[in-house]
C-alpha cells in the first residue's frame, strides 16, 4: 500500500468532515515532468479527520457506473481515484482522453490526468472527490445529473462542437500538431509553413467569396441553373402576396425559405395551400436577422427523402439521408411521454459524439402534428411512426442514415461536378429523391442548396448505418501523414542567446532561404532578428509556430520552465542536454524513431541515434557546439 497519510501534512481544501484532500490544481497545456501530453495535476491525501472505507467499498459503488473497473487491481486509494477521475474524464462521449499517472511523494501522492478542457478536468476532478466523500458518508450522490452539468460544461467549450472535435480527435490520433487560436476562435494544424488554419471546415485556402457565395441561396441557386443542374422551379419574394402569386403560378406544393440561412431555420416544406404558405412564410421571416433585407425563396416542393452528399477536395466522399425527428407509439403513452422516453437514449445526449440531438418540443413541433390531427397528449397507436417536424434537420432531432454505397454513381459524378465550381475544401450539397440509388437523369431530383461548411458528424456516427471517416479525408487533403504536418525541431535544455544566434548562423549557411524561430529565457529571435520576448514562456514558441513562413524551431526548455509551464509542443527532431537534470530528461522522453539525442555530462558525450548509441569524451579544447552543429547538418 503507498502510503498516503501523515499527521504532518496541511489540509487546504478538505473540510472538517472530509476523507480526502486535493490540492495544488495546475494544468499542462502540453507534456509536463509528469505526462507526456496535455495533463490536469493535482495532489491526493487522506486528511487524518476521517478513517476511510475499504477500497473495496468505494469500488462497489463506482462499478455500478463503471462496471469494467471492477475487474481491476487498485494498490491504493490515489490509484483507484485516478482511474475513476479518468474515466468520467470521458464524460461517456468517448472522449480521447486515456492517460493518467501516479508519483507517490512523502505525505501525498501526484497524480497526472490527460486533459484537454481545463475548466472540465478541474470541475471532473472535484465531482469525483464530492463523489468518493458522499460514499464514506453512506449519503446519496446525484451522478447522472452532474455527469450532464459536466458534459455541457464541455459541449460550451471551445473544442465541444462535434465537428471541431471529430477533427481534433483524429489529428491527436495521427500526430497531427493542432491546437486553439482563442484570440482568432480557429484551429490550427501543423506547425510553421506546413500550418493551415481553420473553423470547423472552413480552412484558410478556401475562397472566402465562394463560401459567402453559397450562403446567397437565391444567386446560387441561379448559378447552379444556368450551368444545368437539377433546381427545382422557383423565385425570390419580398411580399407574402408575391408568395401567393409565385405559388399559384408554379403550383402547390411548394417550398418556403429565407435567402439567408442555415440548419434549416425557418424552411418549410411541403405548403400545400394559402394557408399554410402564409404561415410558412411568416416563419421564414422571422428567421431573416433584422439586417438583412426581406427576401424569401418560393419553390415547386420535390417529394422525396432528403440527402446530404459530401465531397473533400472536390471528391464524393459520403452521402447520408437525414429524416425528421420521429417516434413510435406503444399504444399507451402519449406523443409528450414518447418524446420524454426518446430523449432518455445515449444517442440523443446531444454530445460532440452522440448520432442523434434532443427533440425539442416548441411551436413548429406542435403545429406540425396538430396537421396531422394530433396533440402532445395523444396517445399514439402501437407501432405507428408519428414525424414531429417537415424538415429533416439533424440539429432538431432528426435522424442520419449513412447512404454511402448504395449512391448511384450518376450522382457521385453529379457532386463531384458541382464541388468543381467551388474553390472550397468542403462542400455539401442537399439534394432530395425519391430512391438516391436511381440516377438524378430519371426524373423526381432537386439540388436544394449548397453549404459551405458542411457539419460531418452524421456521415461519421450515423444513427443507422456504418461510419465514413470524413475527418481523415479532409486532414488528408492537407497531410499525408503526421510527418507531413510538422517542421523539423531543436530543443535544447540550456543554450545561451550567442550559442543560439551561431546555430542560426551555422543553419543559415546551409539554407540560406529558410525562416529560422528560436526562443530561450534570454530572446527570441526570426533568423537573426530578435523579437519582444513574452512573460509567458510557451507563447513565444506557440507565436514562432504560427509564423506560416518559418522551416524550423530551435527552442530552450531548462528545468524551471518545464517544471512551471510543461513544454507546448509535442516531439523534438533533435534535442541536446547539457548536464540535464532529472527533469529536464523528459526531452528524450517524446521523440521520433529517426530523431537524434546528444546528451553531455561533465566532458562526457553520448549521441544516440536511431537505435545505435555513441560514447566518447571532449577534448581539452573541443567546444560542445561543434558535437551538436554536426549532428543538426545531419538532421536537415
Amino acid at each position: 500500500m503507498i502510503q498516503e497519510q501523515s499527521n504532518d501534512v496541511i489540509r487546504i481544501n478538505a473540510r472538517k468532515t472530509d476523507v480526502f484532500d486535493i490540492f495544488n490544481l495546475k494544468y499542462y497545456i502540453g507534456p509536463n515532468p509528469y505526462l507526456d501530453r496535455g495533463a490536469l495535476i493535482f495532489d491526493f491525501a487522506l486528511t487524518g479527520y476521517a478513517e476511510p472505507l475499504k477500497i473495496e467499498d468505494y469500488l462497489d459503488h463506482i462499478s455500478k457506473q463503471y462496471s469494467h473497473l471492477d475487474k481491476q487491481t487498485y494498490n491504493s486509494y490515489a490509484d483507484l481515484f485516478a482511474r475513476v477521475v479518468s474515466e468520467v474524464g470521458k464524460l461517456d462521449m468517448g472522449l480521447h482522453l486515456n492517460h493518467w499517472s501516479i508519483k507517490p511523494e512523502q505525505d501525498y501522492v501526484r497524480i497526472s490526468i490527460q486533459a484537454l478542457h481545463e475548466l472540465t478536468s478541474r470541475a471532473v476532478v472535484y465531482f469525483v472527490w464530492d463523489w468518493w466523500e458522499t460514499i464514506a458518508k453512506g449519503e446519496d450522490f446525484l451522478f447522472e445529473e452532474g455527469l450532464i452539468k459536466l458534459q455541457n460544461r464541455f459541449r460550451l467549450s471551445a473544442y465541444g462542437g462535434p465537428t471541431v472535435y471529430a477533427l481534433l480527435r483524429t489529428a491527436y490520433n495521427q500526430g497531427i500538431p493542432a491546437f486553439y487560436l482563442w484570440e482568432e476562435g480557429l484551429m490550427q494544424y501543423g506547425f510553421g509553413r506546413k500550418l493551415v488554419r481553420g473553423v470547423a471546415t472552413t480552412f484558410d485556402g478556401d475562397s472566402h467569396i465562394d463560401s459567402e457565395f453559397t450562403t446567397r441561396k437565391d444567386d446560387c441557386k441561379g448559378f447552379l441553373y444556368n450551368l444545368s443542374f437539377p433546381i427545382p422551379e422557383g423565385e425570390i419574394v419580398v411580399s407574402e402576396q408575391e408568395a401567393l402569386e409565385v405559388a399559384r403560378d408554379i403550383g402547390y406544393p411548394v417550398a418556403v425559405k429565407p435567402v439567408v440561412g442555415h440548419k434549416g431555420i425557418g424552411v418549410t416544406p411541403d405548403v400545400h395551400n394559402a394557408r399554410e404558405l402564409a404561415s410558412a412564410y411568416n416563419r421564414a421571416l422571422m428567421a431573416i436577422p433584422e439586417e438583412q433585407p426581406t427576401r424569401i425563396i418560393i419553390e415547386k416542393s420535390i417529394r422525396g427523402k432528403d440527402f446530404r452528399l459530401l465531397c473533400v477536395n472536390g471528391k464524393f466522399i459520403a452521402a447520408t439521408e437525414r429524416r425528421p425527428a420521429s417516434v413510435i407509439g406503444d399504444g399507451k403513452s402519449t406523443i409528450k411521454e414518447l418524446i420524454r422516453r426518446e430523449n432518455r437514449k445515449p444517442e440523443r445526449w446531444d454530445t460532440p459524439t452522440s448520432p442523434m440531438s434532443r427533440i425539442e418540443i416548441d411551436e413548429a413541433l406542435e403545429r406540425y402534428i396538430d396537421e396531422q390531427g394530433l396533440r402532445l397528449d395523444s396517445i399514439v397507436e402501437s407501432d405507428r411512426t408519428v414525424y414531429l417536424r417537415k424538415v429533416a434537420n439533424l440539429s432538431a432531432g432528426g435522424m442520419s442514415i449513412d447512404a454511402t454505397k448504395i449512391i448511384h454513381h450518376d450522382n457521385i459524378i453529379l457532386a463531384q461536378d458541382i464541388a468543381q465550381y467551388f474553390r472550397l475544401t468542403c462542400l455539401g450539397i442537399d439534394i432530395i429523391t425519391e430512391d438516391i440509388s436511381e440516377s438524378w437523369k430519371a426524373g423526381n431530383f432537386a439540388i436544394l442548396e449548397i453549404n459551405s461548411a458542411p457539419g460531418i458528424l452524421m456521415h461519421l456516427n450515423p444513427a443507422i448505418g456504418e461510419s465514413v471517416d470524413v475527418p481523415a479525408q479532409i486532414l488528408s487533403t492537407f497531410f499525408e501523414s503526421g510527418k507531413d504536418s510538422r517542421i523539423p525541431i531543436l530543443t535544447f535544455n540550456h543554450i545561451s542567446v550567442s550559442e543560439l544566434q551561431a546555430t542560426i548562423d551555422h543553419i543559415l549557411s546551409q539554407h540560406p532561404e529558410w525562416t529560422i524561430g528560436a526562443v530561450c529565457r534570454e530572446g527570441i529571435f526570426v533568423n537573426r532578428s530578435q523579437k519582444q520576448l513574452r512573460r509567458d514562456y510557451n507563447s513565444n514558441i506557440q507565436i514562432l509556430l504560427r509564423n506560416p513562413k518559418l522551416d524550423l524551431l530551435i527552442a530552450e526548455y531548462p528545468e524551471d520552465i518545464l517544471e512551471e509551464d510543461g513544454m507546448f509542443y509535442h516531439g523534438s527532431n533533435l534535442v541536446v542536454l547539457d548536464n540535464p537534470s532529472e527533469i529536464e530528461m523528459m526531452l528524450v522522453r517524446d521523440i521520433f524513431d529517426d530523431s537524434i539525442v546528444v546528451i553531455k555530462k561533465e566532458q562526457d558525450v553520448s549521441i544516440r541515434r536511431q537505435g545505435l548509441i555513441e560514447d566518447y569524451s571532449l577534448g581539452a579544447d573541443e567546444p560542445f557546439t561543434r558535437v551538436y552543429l554536426k549532428e543538426i547538418s545531419s538532421i536537415l
